[in-house]
């Protein structure tokens, strides 16, 4: 083993064996995610002093809309990952395009998906769909970082080669060769890091300028991932998209990149348009 690596710490993938059934950490955490999310959702839309008297969802309208995003996310996430990561093996064999327990979900299409299902509830309950992005752009890091952690759990998505980096680590399918702990690196980065970001502007009145919050949020995400991706292992059946690298300083374009830049757009675009928005 070389001289700068960590064994990787086995953590069993299966949180919880009941008899035949196996809960994996990576489902837990989507889970944990959705219910922290809605349990601080709850919390923000009782604080009247954050809205300024805006039209916000009511804590007995959150089972409602935790259903919808629920549902984008996974759909979404699916339909994605088919999309983004893996068309051609899915073409030749559409049947695994279900088989979501084998694994293979994409957050840009999970995106898509809870914006659109947030998009319906606003609809629905005829709430402004800015307001109930802004919601959601606050909570989101929550399950960010849970999913990461779960990624690091199952020993996936590791990153690039280390050899000289302390704190690098052995993977069990990641050859004897020491990498960055990616996943670690994005826990920090599109979970904490961001959660404290969108809700220090939450509390400095953020949820008053419909749209901002989920913009920071936008391209507060966008650019930890791509940070993010200099670290990170590309997908192996897609690789670099363009140029090569064999370690975070020396290039390489990936997939998570190029994905990242509409949500960083489309983010700049609601934070400008906020600005236009009285404070009230």
């Amino acid at each position: 083993m070389p001289v700068f690596a960590i064994p990787f710490p086995m953590i069993d993938p299966v949180a919880v064996q009941l008899g035949p059934l196996a809960v994996k950490w990576y489902g837990l955490a989507y889970v944990v995610g959705l219910i922290g999310g809605w349990w601080y959702a709850r919390r923000l839309v009782m604080a009247e002093g954050l809205w300024g008297g805006r039209a916000r969802p009511k804590p007995e309208e959150l089972d409602d809309m935790l259903l919808f995003v629920a549902i984008g996310v996974v759909l979404g996430g699916r339909i994605g990952f088919v999309l983004f990561y893996d068309l051609e093996r899915y073409l030749s064999r559409p049947q695994d395009i279900i088989a979501i327990w084998q694994g293979g979900m994409s957050f840009h299409g999970g995106l898509i998906g809870a914006t659109l299902g947030l998009w319906l509830f606003a609809r629905r309950r005829g709430y402004p769909a800015l307001s109930v992005f802004d919601l959601a752009g606050a909570v989101v890091p929550i399950g960010l970082f849970l999913g990461r952690i779960a990624n690091f759990i199952n020993a996936e998505l590791w990153g690039r080669p280390a050899p000289d980096v302390p704190w690098a680590m052995v993977f069990p399918h990641g050859g004897p060769v020491p990498r960055h702990p990616s996943q670690l690196y994005e826990a920090l980065g599109e979970g904490i890091l961001l959660f404290v970001l969108v809700n220090l502007l939450v509390r400095f009145g953020g949820f008053k300028r419909p749209g901002l919050v989920a913009g920071v949020f936008g391209m507060g995400y966008a650019v930890a991932r791509i940070v993010c991706e200099f670290f990170r292992e590309p997908d192996p059946q897609l690789g670099f998209l363009f140029g090569t690298s064999v370690d975070a300083l020396s290039g390489g374009i990936t997939m998570g990149m190029v994905l990242s830049l509409p949500v960083f757009f489309a983010g700049l675009w609601l934070a400008l348009r906020s600005r236009a928005g009285p404070r009230a």
